[in-house]
């Protein structure tokens, strides 16, 4: 915001109160209310008016205060954001970032704790993030907010609260690259979001038990970045694909897809795994929103059956 006027944010209590989250922080008293903009409680009105920010030559990054309520303004970023560039054979653009807190592990129940990024990820005209790292948190933002169409940064509360090292510089991570945190031999492990760290984390204790693996952050699910999964898939002949979102049509559901379509399933030594949230709404008990969702405990058990020990 400081190096370029036109950027701006925008959304409920995004302004003196310094977000829901406190992402915004202090960006009010730096900025002044004509460039931090609390919004009245519509979602369906102000993500239509970064749209038409967007249009008139701004860069507005709106927030939206739980992904959830994204359902508010889905014609909005569905029939307008991400089509107008191609209605009106590229006369326009919609240069608009969309944040979105997302996921479960706050005890916030089923209308405030939902994974929604096959949603997004299905829409033509939409890119589609989810960093899983303080760093990528930063890279993939400004990326995003550089990109002359809509992107929808879907950022997993949990993930509020972690840290790591942050370039001071400016530096962006390009949107479509995924990254490769470790590689092992074994099997390969494909996550998005929260469920890197989980990933990573599972991989250290295989590793005592002998199993080394590999593990992929997509990062960007929109445009994606197959190549990079399918190559490190095709190193080790086994996939374990991971996600917090149910499994039934999730975006894991694609990668699967786009591993048995390419000759990496040549390669395959075990049939392509999914570990994926159950097929229900998040329940607000602690232990049960636990046990919807994958776990590491979940995940090494997962890992060990694929590479076929113990």
């Amino acid at each position: 915001m400081a190096e370029d006027e036109r950027v701006l944010l925008m959304g409920e209590d995004v302004g003196v109160y310094g977000g829901a989250f406190g992402v915004s922080g202090d960006l009010f008293h730096r900025f002044g209310p004509e460039r931090v903009v609390d919004t009245p409680i519509s979602e369906l009105g102000f993500v239509g008016a970064g749209v038409g920010a967007a249009m008139a030559g701004l860069r507005p990054v709106v927030e939206i205060q739980f992904s959830d309520f994204t359902c508010q303004a889905m014609d909005q970023i569905v029939n307008q954001a991400a089509k107008i560039h191609f209605m009106l054979g590229g006369a326009a653009h919609v240069p608009m970032v969309l944040r979105a807190p997302g996921g479960s592990g706050t005890g916030a129940a089923g209308q405030h704790s939902q994974s929604l990024e096959a949603w997004f990820a299905h829409t033509p005209g939409l890119k589609v993030v989810m960093p899983a790292t303080a760093a990528d948190a930063k890279g993939l933002l400004l990326s995003a907010i550089d990109d002359p169409d809509p992107v929808v940064v879907l950022e997993h509360k949990l993930l509020y609260k972690a840290s790591g090292p942050v370039p001071e510089e400016a530096v962006r991570v390009p949107l479509g690259v995924a990254a490769v945190p470790r590689r092992g031999g074994d099997l390969t492990m494909v996550a998005t979001g929260v469920m890197v760290g989980r990933c990573l984390e599972a991989a250290e204790r295989l590793a005592g038990e002998g199993v080394s693996a590999s593990v992929v952050d997509v990062r960007t699910l929109s445009p994606f970045d197959a190549p990079t999964v399918l190559r490190e898939v095709e190193a080790t002949g086994r996939a374990l694909l991971v996600q917090e979102a149910p499994r039934h049509v999730g975006f894991m559901a694609e990668v699967a897809a786009r591993i048995v379509e390419s000759d990496a399933v040549y390669r395959l030594r075990a049939p392509v795994a999914r570990l994926c949230g159950l097929d229900t709404p998040i329940p607000y008990a602690p232990q049960l929103e636990r046990a919807v969702v994958p776990q590491v405990d979940d995940v090494v058990a997962a890992a060990v059956r694929l590479a076929g020990v113990g």
